[in-house]
């Protein structure tokens, strides 16, 4: 099995996570991380458990081969929604599970009235398909209004936030790098 140090760091970067953020994410020390990462210092149950939540997976990926790790198909009982504190939508994740995967794909559900209050920006690109409903995305302040089936591919790099302006739920496909969950 590859070393535990090997792997965080790898997921670390796949992810595009600066050691301080992830120090930020998990309230671990910028040093212990380095030292874990260079397989320094060793680490116990909690700190790994905050370390997988801040990468966005189980725990459990760590003490699995990677021959066990590798999952193509993803059946829709096991697409379970989840949050994050970012916003009210839920997400569903839609991915496969290998290692070096480049994609996010996600199915997300935006509430009735959803307004993202704050704007992001950052490195990568993302796509979205309006399965169900209307999306209203902004990209540097500029409004793209999105009807079911139509879609919209911009760089991350623009400043963009979304909002669903139906009285019922509406539901994306998303597909975004770097994978972030």
């Amino acid at each position: 099995m590859e070393e535990l140090h090997t792997r965080i760091k790898a997921l670390r970067v796949e992810r595009s996570l600066t050691l301080k953020e992830m120090s930020d994410q998990t309230g671990l020390s910028l040093s212990f991380l380095s030292q874990i990462e260079r397989g320094a210092s060793s680490l116990s149950i909690s700190s790994l458990k905050k370390i997988s939540d801040a990468l966005g997976i189980h725990i459990n990926y760590f003490f699995q081969d990677e021959e066990e790790v590798r999952h193509f198909v993803v059946r829709s009982e096991d697409q379970h929604p989840f949050t994050t504190g970012k916003g009210s939508q839920t997400y569903a994740r839609l991915t496969g599970t290998f290692s070096n995967r480049r994609l996010e794909p996600l199915k997300v559900t935006l509430p009735p009235r959803m307004h993202e209050e704050h704007s992001y920006s950052h490195s990568g690109e993302e796509f979205y398909y309006v399965l169900q409903g209307e999306v209203i995305f902004y990209l540097n302040n500029e409004k793209h209004h999105l009807l079911e089936g139509d879609t919209i591919h911009f760089p991350s790099s623009m400043i963009h936030q979304w909002e669903n302006p139906l009285e019922t739920e509406s539901t994306v496909l998303s597909v975004v790098t770097p994978t972030i969950f």
